[in-house]
């Protein structure tokens, strides 16, 4: 595991996206989110995305020439088309046009179709929390890994949700989940540790706990039965309320921009068609209910309670959704970002393959 400067991360990401032929504006915007990601800690979403993008871009999928547009508008909504692009500057296109409607007129809702993976959602919720509004995402996914309470199939992707609010005293409240009760890279990372996985992190065709990790993974990746659980695991543990929460993810960023739902779209998609990914972007302005600065004071008031609260291991005080990020954040920035030696290597090879500098060494 080596630890390279965040800096030396960017430039790297912007050298593969140049040789790529993306926009010099739109690859400022793509490395940003990346680079942050990684920050915060979210290390499936940011570098090591690459890998992936790089596969999309040889069948294909992407369009490197990508404009995000608008197709519809009113003072409070917006439906954008992200071009077939990747998700990033769609997303931060999307999510600056929802902040300056909910500036005008208290809401702003925009969603996206036509895009593909955007990196971490809690980005863009934070991106509204920093202009002193409240921020709320959702994003359909590619992948097929979740299993529906009482499903011996999978059918749903992780489907990320995000909630950002502004404080004042304290950091703003940031909440980034899967409506899965773990991802699958966590599943691969117990196989490698050869420990054994949570029961009721992942189940089989028959709706049996998978505590196996060797076995989880096999069941993730290679199986056409069971896979990863909604938050709650088991049906007994309610796990129908992930389930919901999972479906809510994809009405929003999917069924209303009018994107694709996953197990629908692979019957038909070929490798070199876009995955038509939705997002969704809500912002909303705390002056159009509370006085200047009410709001803030309110939500400081609760964070302070939320970390006064005696912990039950006085070694582990209470955290409130977003300080995990912010102490990641900031002890990368001091140390670096860890990068697996596998993924230099992977991403060298990316780099030849394209013909960009490569500079993590």
């Amino acid at each position: 595991m080596q630890r390279i400067p965040a800096e030396t991360c960017r430039a790297q990401i912007v050298a593969v996206l140049t040789a790529w032929g993306m926009d010099p504006a739109l690859i400022a915007t793509t490395a940003e989110v990346m680079i942050e990601t990684d920050l915060a800690g979210v290390d499936s979403h940011g570098i090591s995305m690459l890998m992936d993008y790089d596969d999309s871009r040889r069948k294909g999928k992407l369009n490197l020439a990508a404009r995000p547009r608008v197709v519809r508008e009113n003072p409070v909504t917006a439906l954008v088309d992200a071009d077939a692009g990747l998700g990033h500057p769609a997303a931060v296109f999307g999510m600056e046009l929802a902040i300056g409607k909910a500036k005008a007129a208290g809401v702003g809702v925009v969603t996206v179709r036509n895009s593909h993976h955007f990196g971490a959602a809690g980005y863009y919720a934070e991106m509204a929390a920093q202009q002193g509004l409240v921020g709320f995402v959702t994003s359909a996914t590619r992948t097929i890994s979740v299993v529906p309470t009482r499903a011996a199939v999978p059918v749903l992707g992780t489907n990320p949700i995000a909630f950002a609010a502004p404080a004042k005293r304290n950091r703003a409240f940031r909440l980034d989940m899967a409506t899965s009760t773990t991802a699958a890279n966590k599943v691969k990372v117990y196989d490698l540790q050869g420990k054994a996985l949570p029961a009721g992190w992942v189940l089989d065709g028959k709706g049996n706990p998978v505590t196996d990790a060797a076995e989880a993974w096999d069941t993730i990746k290679n199986r056409d039965e069971g896979g990863l659980t909604p938050v709650g695991g088991t049906a007994a543990m309610a796990s129908h309320k992930g389930y919901g929460l999972g479906m809510m993810v994809h009405i929003l960023g999917g069924v209303l921009s009018g994107a694709s739902f996953s197990p629908l779209r692979v019957k038909t998609q070929r490798p070199q068609d876009p995955d038509n990914l939705g997002h969704f972007f809500m912002a909303l302005n705390p002056e159009a209910f509370r006085d200047e600065g009410e709001f803030e004071a309110d939500l400081d008031d609760a964070i302070d309670v939320l970390h006064a609260t005696t912990p039950a291991d006085p070694a582990l005080p209470v955290l409130v959704p977003g300080d995990p990020e912010a102490a990641s954040r900031a002890a990368r920035l001091r140390d670096g970002i860890p990068v697996p030696g596998t993924l230099v290597a992977k991403i060298r090879d990316i780099c030849a393959g394209c013909g960009a500098q490569f500079v993590l060494a």
